[in-house]
């Protein structure tokens, strides 16, 4: 039995995270820290874990973390970094569901995220979370930056595209769309029932973290340097993401199910929907699936690429016990083979 330790666990990713993981056969949650809610049930604050979870949030302690065998960081940006040296040095791994390692360039990160980085050597060092490109790296890493759920959903829309050389990599469109569980527990007016309720808005028009990491990742699999534009929406909505993708054909033809269905074969937690089905958000809520449709409108050259999420799931907690399942040598699947939510 791996001990495990959650640090932040007051959000909607850190619940999420819980609820996964206290049906692990394999792990015994540790500790639960919270500055500020130390000393309190955990279940008073999610009723939900009710009869699940017999624990008190605890201020963070990193001597008892230590004695942890994984600690996940579900905190805001910049908090894993105060500490990850130390839990490594312990011999402890470390999943940060934050963006602190996800971005190599440390210019790059602190562009993006307004802060000095505390460990800028370890950046090298940790292994980027999505198990459909890094598996093998993961399995021997101790540090893992889990993906973004944007960019997990873009990513795994575009990876059979890159690989295939069915398409160019200078025009490439990210339309995308989140539930406003993205925007996190915090009070913000933005995300109120009576503003987000009816409503569809982009926002990050002119320039969103997520950008970096995605044209970061989708270099790094093809091989070149890949730029995209990508534009995020809010809609009225709970969980789920839908990416729109558009690319442009090279002159090489490709079979667009066969390719898909074909390069995720083996995974198990992409599901590929023939050409012309609509992959719904609906249909992942709740569960580690990326449901993907790849398609050719007619009369254009451009490919149309459909992928959902639940920004939740396979876009934070669930990619993260995909991750530790990996890093400690469990079956990948371990408590996240679950149907999703209907309706």
């Amino acid at each position: 039995m791996k001990k495990i330790g959650i640090v932040g666990a007051t959000g909607y990713t850190g619940v999420e995270l819980l609820r996964l993981l206290v049906n692990h056969p394999s792990v015994e949650i540790a500790m639960v820290t919270s500055r500020a809610n130390a000393g309190s049930r955990v279940d008073a604050m999610f009723p939900n874990l009710r009869g699940y979870l017999d624990l008190e949030f605890v201020e963070p302690d990193i001597d008892a973390l230590c004695e942890c065998d994984l600690v996940f960081f579900a905190t805001p940006n910049g908090i894993a970094m105060q500490s990850a040296v130390a839990l490594l040095e312990a011999g402890t791994k470390v999943i940060d569901l934050a963006a602190d390692f996800r971005i190599k360039d440390v210019d790059v990160w602190q562009e993006w995220y307004g802060m000095t980085h505390a460990c800028p050597d370890l950046l090298s060092t940790a292994v980027y979370g999505l198990p459909e490109i890094n598996r093998e790296q993961i399995q021997s890493a101790n540090l893992v930056a889990n993906p973004g759920c944007y960019p997990t959903a873009v990513t795994l829309g575009l990876l059979p595209l890159l690989k295939s050389g069915c398409i160019t990599l200078d025009d490439i469109i990210a339309d995308t769309k989140s539930g406003v569980s993205g925007a996190g527990r915090k009070a913000n007016v933005g995300t109120l029932l009576c503003e987000a309720g009816e409503s569809f808005k982009a926002y990050g028009i002119a320039g969103h973290r997520h950008q970096p990491e995605i044209a970061q990742t989708l270099s790094l699999a093809s091989g070149e340097n890949v730029n995209l534009t990508f534009v995020p929406h809010l809609v009225p909505m709970i969980r789920g993401i839908q990416a729109t993708l558009y690319v442009k054909k090279s002159e090489s033809t490709c079979d667009l199910t066969e390719l898909y269905q074909q390069y995720y074969k083996d995974e198990p937690f992409v599901d590929v929907l023939s050409e012309g089905v609509p992959p719904e958000t609906r249909s992942v809520r709740g569960s580690n699936i990326c449901q993907i449709s790849p398609n050719q409108p007619k009369h254009t050259d451009r490919i149309v690429v459909l992928s959902v999420i639940d920004n939740l799931v396979k876009g934070a907690a669930g990619q993260a016990v995909q991750n530790m399942n990996i890093m400690l040598g469990f079956d990948e699947a371990k408590a996240l083979r679950q149907p999703a939510l209907l309706p």
